[in-house]
């Protein structure tokens, strides 16, 4: 049994050792491979129950790779708004098709647009939570609420003035009757850039009235676009600050737009009563007094295409547009598993959830222990070529040395045959 079992237990070496350089040279060959994780050889010994005290039967070993897969990577900066890694635990989702796909998870965060305008990697679709424009999680951030991530799902932008703001002096050496005009700016909800001419009329001593015209296209006045309803009633403290309005706070509406856009409501931001900080009321020293008009602005914003798309440190996937608007349209999800080194892998970096993992648990950026996702980088690969490389020649060693007590043992049975003639 000695050398039967000292050959049994050389071919479980070379068998072991075979396996070991296969897991080592997946390593090395995943050198450069975005958010690869390493295979190590864990050897383990075999022994027999004949064994005892006086004679020994060989048993042998064997072999079984251990998956790294929760070693962090160094995260490397590229020039690719697109590209996201995440520092610490957990996994990008991602979905084989755009509905009703298989879900995977993953580390290699190297995204790109497809010509849909979803953010895919080797035909994976990175799915996260659909956000209002300030990077709100609209609904509930649940697995049943991820879905592909559509960077068209807002190709166009345009937002509605609900507030302007207007700092100005009203002339106090004006006559009663005397009127002046200026204009504000409304966008309506189609992003559609209007006019609105404001007319003001001194009523009496520190009191005025400001009148608001129908809105019409700023790039031709001639062209009416709604109505305007609403005035606002002055009145002045004897320092020339604002005493009061009417009402209070005060608005203006705008309806039937003719573009189709919905209706408008504005708030009039004219400063804070008893201070200066808005409209004012002070003599303008001119034997012509006139309205001095120091700034007026109102928010919303003109049609704008999409023009770019990029992840912020949050998780955020943020659009851009033509007209200088940036908001949030999804939220990428993090997943986090209570055994992550026991995910079963697949090609291109795809790892499933098993029994040994344990179901998945979805966070945002940051959230709950959940790594913190950054954009414009990639995870590394954790193959450090120089152990690799050590590992080998260790593994080469040991194989010779297997197959060297092979040949021993092939001389030894010769030896034991000749003996026999």
């Amino acid at each position: 049994m000695s050398l039967s079992g000292a050959l049994s237990s050389a071919i479980s070496a070379l068998s072991a050792q075979s396996q070991s350089l296969s897991m080592i040279s997946d390593n090395i060959a995943n050198s450069d491979t975005t958010g690869y994780k390493t295979t190590s050889a864990m050897f383990e010994d075999l022994v027999t129950a004949s064994s005892t005290s006086s004679s020994y039967a060989s048993g042998g070993v064997t072999v079984s790779g251990r998956a790294n897969i929760s070693q962090q990577g160094l995260l490397a900066a590229t020039s690719n708004a697109t590209d996201v890694a995440i520092q610490g635990s957990g996994f990008f989702a991602v979905s084989d098709a755009q509905t009703n796909g298989n879900t995977y998870y993953t580390r290699n965060g190297a995204f790109s647009i497809d010509t849909s305008g979803y953010l895919v990697n080797n035909g994976y679709y990175l799915e996260g939570w659909r956000t209002d424009a300030d990077g709100n999680v609209t609904g509930e951030a649940s697995s049943a609420s991820l879905k592909p991530i559509d960077t068209q799902v807002a190709s166009t932008s345009g937002s509605a003035t609900t507030t302007t703001t207007i700092a100005a002096n009203l002339p106090a050496d004006a006559a009663t009757g005397a009127t002046y005009t200026s204009s504000m700016t409304a966008y309506d909800s189609l992003g559609t850039a209007n006019s609105i001419q404001i007319t003001w009329t001194k009523t009496d001593a520190n009191t005025w009235s400001a009148s608001f015209g129908n809105p019409t296209l700023s790039s031709d006045s001639a062209t009416t676009t709604g109505t305007t309803t609403g005035s606002v009633s002055l009145s002045f403290n004897s320092d020339g600050s604002l005493a009061s309005t009417n009402p209070s706070p005060p608005t203006i509406a705008v309806s039937g737009w003719t573009d189709g856009a919905s209706d408008s409501t504005i708030a009039l931001n004219l400063g804070t009563v008893g201070k200066t900080d808005g409209l004012t009321q002070y003599a303008s020293g001119s034997s012509s007094p006139s309205i001095n008009v120091t700034s007026i602005s109102s928010d919303g914003l003109a049609y704008g295409k999409l023009s770019s798309i990029a992840v912020g440190k949050n998780g955020l996937v943020n659009a851009t547009y033509s007209n200088g608007q940036t908001i949030a349209i999804y939220k990428i999800a993090v997943a986090t598993f209570k055994d992550p080194n026991g995910l079963s892998a697949n090609s291109y970096g795809m790892y499933s959830a098993t029994s040994d993992s344990g179901n998945p648990s979805l966070q945002g950026s940051g959230d709950n222990g959940a790594g913190t996702i950054y954009g414009s980088e990639l995870e590394s690969s954790t193959t450090d070529t120089s152990s690799q490389f050590s590992s080998m020649i260790s593994a080469q060693q040991a194989y010779s040395a297997a197959s060297q007590v092979i040949t021993t043992v092939n001389k030894m049975y010769d030896t034991l045959i000749s003996a026999m003639r």
